[in-house]
């Protein structure tokens, strides 16, 4: 159904360019016909609704470093790949804690892992959380870690860095258009525990950077602005429109 849908459509739209090459390859279609627009962003729906230094308090001492995993938990977003490195990350910084905020098919499964790697007393299983709630974490959090396997996008790395909190992601797929530079947030090779931890290590010893980092995403999500997308949007349709229209006005002169 998606490839009869694909192919009969004038145009298709994809949120990266990854998805572009992507939807492209499987459903046998010319890139020209694909157009990328990115999800949009609204920081002022970012919104905390906690206290957040009692908030904080709950998961993490004053002296302590926050990491945040957030999503669903399956095996695409690569959570597991995440809490391998978390041992080591935590021998060499000292002082690390850990919450994973999400529910999935795999959640059973990583909560197994996590006990197997001694992790048990450096974190917190969230389970399902509101995005009320998840405003507040990304705002209390030292770093946000995305490992996804496969992600089309990275909604959640976005969101992260509008709160304000350092971001760090797998080097995969759209986030990799997320997260363009070493300006805005850092990326670890993808499937790779270890270079997540020395990323990571990175990100949460180093203050300037992270002060860099955090004040240049400030201004890299602006790019992503609901506003855009939508005049974004709105130029695709009234491109195919007038095709459309050029086209009628062709089929009546050759009738």
């Amino acid at each position: 159904v998606e490839r009869w849908m694909a192919n009969r459509a004038e145009r298709v739209i994809t949120c990266s360019a990854y998805m572009r090459e992507h939807v492209a390859d499987i459903y046998g279609l010319e890139e020209s016909r694909v157009n990328v627009i990115p999800n949009g962003i609204d920081p002022s729906e970012l919104v905390p609704v906690d206290d957040l230094d009692a908030l904080r308090a709950r998961f993490a001492a004053p002296d302590e470093k926050l990491v945040l995993l957030v999503g669903r938990l399956v095996y695409e977003k690569g959570f597991q790949l995440a809490l391998e490195a978390l041992p080591g990350l935590i021998e060499r910084v000292g002082n690390v804690r850990f919450m994973v905020a999400g529910s999935g098919t795999a959640e059973q499964e990583l909560r197994e892992q996590a006990t197997r790697l001694g992790l048990d007393e450096h974190g917190t299983f969230l389970g399902w959380i509101g995005d009320d709630v998840l405003h507040s974490l990304y705002r209390i959090a030292d770093l946000t870690v995305v490992p996804s396997i496969y992600e089309p996008f990275g909604l959640v790395a976005l969101e992260a860095m509008a709160s304000g909190c350092p971001c760090l992601v797998a080097d995969t797929g759209g986030l990799r258009e997320v997260v363009p530079n070493e300006d805005v947030g850092l990326r670890f090779r993808s499937r790779d525990p270890r270079s997540l931890a020395t990323m990571a290590e990175r990100l949460l010893t180093d203050d300037e950077l992270r002060d860099r980092l955090v004040a240049e995403a400030s201004e890299h999500v602006l790019t992503f602005d609901w506003a855009d997308v939508a005049r974004q949007v709105a130029a695709v349709y009234d491109e195919v429109t007038r095709e459309a229209a050029a086209s009628e006005r062709r089929a009546a002169r050759s009738g």
